[in-house]
């Protein structure tokens, strides 16, 4: 099993921006799970991919890969497919630009024993580009102020700084179930202020469990989320408001609780989950009980099922078109828009009220049609 370092590159969200939670956390076990392991899968088989584009002598991984299927094949080929048109951008200003897979990157200069490993760096004078395969479809992630890519452009800057003339640092998200590819750039000077003046002296904090608890959305995969008092005091101060009805709120009111309606929403979640847990495992709460949950009828063969029915006269099959997502996995992204890219629409889908910074252009509404009128 891989070692994983204590402050963490891929952690540092949640550890800069509430230190204390590092300590908090360690020693309390990961959870695996079907989507974690999928996600590992997927990074070695692009790794695989893009070395052996490279000409490297690499071994193919596939018929080990628990969630190998036609979707995570698609996904890899076209991370590959990028990262060797970086490649060759990076070509056309450097002569010797060089590619590394699955590279560790050590940034304890800063970070007390820090490390990660960055899926890509492709290291050239002038640019350092970081490029970080996402295989999840649940968050989008952005590169914009993503400290996990900055932990591992401090780590990449240390190894090769040396090497090249480094001057910008590129950061991308590559998250091909989301259709999103999210670059980014610092200077490498702004980036050694930021790890100086906000990194380093955080992390030291952090190794030592000091500093302040802060709720927020860094604790979303906090593994002590469900049971941190600093996130229930936080959450709690916003339920006070639950005590009034909405009209008695005015629109001042309400703007300032629609940003964190979700957290609050989610922090229920994550204690009824956790409750769930402690309750199967003995534990007893006050005026609740754990009954069994609502199913559905199920056939116990369903080979004799659709005999019995096709006997009887019947068809038991429905003949369905394949969804897009199913057809694209089917036909290959490219095939897929050769063929039915004309065929498809997307229809307008249904309003939702979202912060400012969304990037999403803003809809007209009833009221800005009559403004108009």
């Amino acid at each position: 099993m891989a070692k994983h370092a204590f402050l963490s590159a891929s952690a540092s969200h949640r550890w800069i921006n509430c230190p204390p939670s590092a300590k908090l956390c360690e020693g309390i076990k990961d959870e695996s799970s079907p989507y974690a392991q999928e996600g590992t899968d997927c990074h070695e088989l692009c790794a695989y991919l893009v070395e052996k584009a490279l000409g490297r002598d690499v071994e193919d991984p596939t018929e080990n890969l628990s969630y190998y299927n036609g979707e995570m094949q698609n996904c890899a080929e076209e991370y590959t497919n990028y990262v060797l048109e970086q490649y060759e951008r990076a070509k056309a200003y450097c002569s010797d630009p060089m590619v590394f897979i699955e590279q560790r990157l050590d940034f304890s200069r800063w970070v007390e024993n820090g490390f990660g490993t960055g899926d890509c760096v492709i290291i050239a004078d002038e640019v350092l580009h970081i490029i970080d395969y996402k295989h999840g479809l649940g968050v989008l992630v952005e590169s914009e102020g993503n400290t996990q890519m900055m932990c591992y452009a401090l780590g990449a800057l240390e190894a090769f700084d040396d090497l090249y003339d480094v001057s910008r640092i590129e950061m991308t998200i590559f998250q091909p179930r989301r259709d999103n590819v999210s670059t980014s750039s610092i200077t490498k000077e702004d980036l050694l202020t930021w790890a100086e003046e906000v990194l380093k002296p955080t992390a030291a904090l952090a190794y030592e469990g000091k500093g302040e608890f802060k709720a927020g959305d860094h604790c979303q995969f906090c593994k002590v989320k469900a049971t941190c008092r600093k996130r229930a005091e936080t959450n709690l101060e916003l339920a006070k408001y639950d005590f009034e009805m909405p009209a008695t709120l005015d629109d001042f009111e309400i703007a300032a609780i629609l940003p964190r309606i979700d957290q609050l929403i989610n922090w229920g979640n994550d204690i009824k989950d956790y409750a769930l847990t402690q309750a199967q495992a003995g534990t007893h709460y006050e005026g609740f009980k754990i009954v069994e949950g609502r199913s559905n009828r199920k056939y116990t063969d369903e080979a004799v099922v659709a005999a019995t029915v096709t006997e009887a006269g019947y068809d038991p099959y429905e003949k369905k078109l394949l969804g897009i997502t199913a057809m694209s996995s089917l036909l290959g992204k490219k095939q897929f828009e050769q063929l039915l890219g004309g065929l498809v629409y997307k229809p307008p889908g249904k309003p939702a009220l979202v912060p400012e910074s969304d990037k999403r252009p803003a809809m007209n509404t009833a009221a800005d049609d009559f403004k108009d009128n």
